[in-house]
Order: C-alpha cells, then sequence, then structure tokens
C-alpha cells in the first residue's frame, strides 16, 4: 500500500493524520519487519475504529473501504478538482497526473487485504469490505452525503480501468463540486491557526417558504432576490427585520433548502466572528457557488464598534463583494445599531432638523442591505391560520377547531403574545397533552 500511495501527485497532499497514510505506513512496518505484531495490530485497530467512526458519521454502508476511498477524491480540493469545479476536465498536462492518481485510487480500491490478515490474525478489514451497517433509526448524518459517496463508489467499483474512473470522478466535480462545498449546504466558521475552517452543519431544518403561513409578498421578494443571486443577475444583501418569532430565520434556512439543489450553499457567521468575514469572503470568491453569509439575530449596543467592520466588508471598503457572496442578516431592530435620542439633537435652522453625524453613521449600516424585508406581528387572523397550520402537519390532536383556537388564545397571553413561534410553541404543547391520550 505504501508503494501505490508514494506516486500520488496531485492527491499525495492527505495529511499526515489521514486514514490511507497512517495505514500506508504500518504497511510498510509490517513489510519490513521493522514492529512487533501486537503493535502492528493496536495501529491497524487505531485506524479502523477511526474509519468505522467516519462511516458511522457520514452513513456508509456495503464497503467502507470504497466509500473512504471515494469520500477522499471527493473532498480533496487541489488545482486538478477545483478546476473541473469551475470548467470540467478540459485538455491538458495536468490530466496525465490525474489519470496516474486515479490509476493508484483504483489499485487501492481493488486491494487485497488478505496477506495481513492472516499474518497478523485478524478480520478487520473483510468485516469493513462486507458491512452491514445499524438500521437507522435517527440518522445523525446528512442523508444526501451519504447517497452521494455510496453512489459514486459503487460506480468506482465497477469501473473497468483508470480512464473510466477519471470520466466518474470529473464529472462528480463538474456537477457537485469539490471539497466539502460539494458535499454539504450549510457551514460555520471555525478559527484555527492557520486562519478559518468550515465545518459543516447536517441538521438543517427541513422547512420551505410554503411552510410559513402568510407573509406572502415577503416570500415574493426573497425569492426573487434569491433567484436573481444564483442566476448571477444584479442583487442586493438581504436584511430580515421585525418581531421576534415571525419567521425571519425560517425563512432564510428555507431558501437554502430550496435553492441548494442549484448550487446555493450558506455560511452561519456569529458577531463575535466579524473580524474573520473578510478571510471567508476571500476563501469562497473563486468556487462555483453562491454563498450566502448568513448573520442570525444582527444588532449592536450603543459601546459596540464592530458594524463600523461589518460596514466596510459589506461595501465601502477597496475590495468589492464578489458576484457569489451575498450577505443576509435578521435582526428585531430595523437600523441594527442602538439608536439614542442624544444622537438626533443637533442644531436647528430655519425650522429643519438636521440629523447628527453619529445618527448617521449608525444608519448607514442598514443602508447597505438593499433588499430590506419586514416581518411583522400577525394580526389575530392570522395567527388563528398559522395555529390551524401548523396543527394540521399534525395530524388528528383529539380537539376540535374551536377549542383549539381557545387554548390558542390562553397560550399567547401567557407566552409572548400572537407570533409564529408562540403558534409553534403551543401545539408543540398541545401535541404531547392530547394526541396521545385518546
Amino acid at each position: 500500500m505504501y508503494k501505490l500511495t508514494s506516486r500520488l501527485l496531485l492527491y499525495g497532499d492527505l495529511g499526515e493524520d489521514s486514514i490511507l497514510l497512517r495505514l500506508s505506513r504500518i504497511f510498510e512496518d509490517w513489510e519490513r519487519g521493522t514492529c512487533e505484531r501486537p503493535a502492528l495490530v493496536r495501529r491497524v485497530y487505531d485506524q479502523v475504529k477511526r474509519l468505522l467512526d467516519l462511516a458511522t458519521r457520514y452513513g456508509f454502508d456495503a464497503n467502507l473501504w470504497h466509500d473512504y476511498l471515494t469520500f477522499v477524491l471527493m473532498t480533496n480540493e487541489n488545482s486538478f478538482s477545483l478546476t473541473c469545479e469551475r470548467a470540467g476536465a478540459s485538455e491538458g498536462s495536468v490530466n496525465g497526473f490525474a489519470r496516474a492518481d486515479f490509476a493508484v485510487f483504483k489499485a487501492l480500491f481493488d486491494f487485497d487485504f488478505g496477506p495481513i490478515e492472516r499474518d497478523l490474525g485478524i478480520d478487520c478489514f473483510t468485516v469493513l469490505t462486507h458491512y452491514r451497517a445499524i438500521p437507522k433509526r435517527a440518522q445523525l448524518y446528512y442523508r444526501e452525503v451519504s447517497a452521494a459517496v455510496r453512489a459514486l463508489s459503487a460506480a468506482i467499483a465497477a469501473a473497468t480501468d483508470a480512464d473510466e474512473m477519471f470520466d466518474l470522478v470529473t464529472a462528480y466535480y463538474k456537477d457537485h463540486g469539490a471539497g466539502m462545498f460539494g458535499l454539504n449546504r450549510a457551514f460555520r466558521v471555525r478559527e484555527t491557526a492557520d486562519g478559518v475552517e468550515f465545518a459543516a452543519i447536517n441538521n438543517v431544518d427541513a422547512v420551505t417558504l410554503s411552510d410559513l403561513i402568510g407573509y406572502e409578498s415577503q416570500k415574493a421578494e426573497l425569492r426573487a432576490n434569491t433567484e436573481a443571486f444564483i442566476s448571477g443577475r444584479g442583487c442586493n444583501n438581504m436584511l430580515l427585520y421585525g418581531d421576534a418569532g415571525t419567521g425571519k430565520s425560517t425563512s432564510v434556512k428555507a431558501l437554502l433548502n430550496e435553492y441548494a439543489g442549484r448550487g446555493l450553499r450558506m455560511i452561519e457567521l456569529y458577531k463575535h466572528q466579524f473580524h474573520l468575514l473578510g478571510e471567508v469572503i476571500a476563501r469562497v470568491k473563486r468556487r462555483n457557488y453562491p454563498f450566502m453569509i448568513f448573520i442570525d439575530d444582527l444588532s449592536f449596543e450603543e459601546d459596540e464598534v464592530e458594524y463600523k467592520f461589518l460596514k466596510a466588508v459589506i461595501e465601502g471598503g477597496v475590495e468589492t463583494r464578489p458576484a457569489n457572496v451575498l450577505i443576509c442578516a435578521t435582526s428585531n431592530r430595523r437600523h441594527l445599531v442602538r439608536e439614542m435620542w442624544d444622537d438626533r439633537r443637533d442644531m436647528e435652522h430655519d425650522g429643519d432638523v438636521h440629523r447628527s453625524d453619529t445618527m448617521e453613521e449608525k444608519l448607514s449600516l442598514a443602508a447597505r442591505f438593499g433588499c430590506a424585508v419586514n416581518f411583522s406581528t400577525p394580526n389575530r387572523q392570522l395567527y388563528h391560520d398559522i395555529v390551524k397550520g401548523i396543527a394540521g402537519r399534525y395530524g388528528d390532536l383529539g380537539i376540535d377547531e374551536e377549542r383549539l383556537l381557545y387554548l390558542a388564545n390562553r397560550w399567547e397571553l401567557r407566552h409572548g403574545g400572537v407570533s409564529g413561534r408562540t403558534a409553534q410553541q403551543f401545539i408543540n404543547y398541545i401535541s404531547g397533552q392530547y394526541k396521545d391520550t385518546e
């Protein structure tokens, strides 16, 4: 195995801690007799456990070794895979290097683990290549990731040679992209010693805009701006503002679910991470995806000055916002920065009140969101419609509509007033109290 991995060029930078390279070193020590058998067995088991953990995380099944190698190919970002992501496979000298690497991977796909298993008295590799996963009741992984890996893995296993494998993998890069962006739709940002790192979010709520009852004009405006964005047309940064619990964050997640199939990716950023925004944009601006950077519950207090940095990055700095990046924020405040009455004190001339520079500075952040959509508290009728709509998704709750709405009115008086969030919390309560008591 170590003789094969040493021939990798484009895919050679797998990381010293990768399962593949660790196994290669184990095989090298085994063949050369430089390590005692008990220590070799322990080292093998350590890597097998890591592979099992990876399989559990991503839902691999049947042949975990094939799925792992496929996962390596899908997630490796190198000059070849990133070029294929943007333009597909084209004629060039680099293709020869890629075909040589794919020949190595094809040999690894067909690798015979029998000799080392017989010599060390183990059978773990046989188990990995004929694996039956535990029935998945509560799946802890993103199903589409699992399906994509297993589908490509099966196709590569059936490929007759490296040329056929080349066609399969490059087609995947072109259609889905390379790296974790090709496998996942939503990410958080982590700051590391080497810069920013993107961590996949696999449990995005499966909500769509049609699930949000009411707010039709707001949904239409969000759809139109997002359609323009992912189509490469002119669009604006989006600010969803208004009362708490009215569906602002839900609408953003719904946009991701509806447009992920057309390439939309979302990166969630927290306020304390604004200093990373420039680096995040630099990392994604040349990728073949539209990226929505999502900032939830955005607001600033009087003594917080991070909004000045955010303002410059969004619009106003030397570098313009890339066409494939859009900022989307939600806030309970229309103007994002807390505004004091003292900010409006200024000289008065000819009866006109001139707002102070302080207030203009604060309002200028919100002005950088060209698509500002208001989500206001629903009226009583809409609140009732939301309650009935959510209740309908739960099936028969064992309660008639009149009593349902009566209880919903009582609930909102004690739980923050009428809103979509209040309605959902009420139905959660009712479903636990009534549905299973018939």
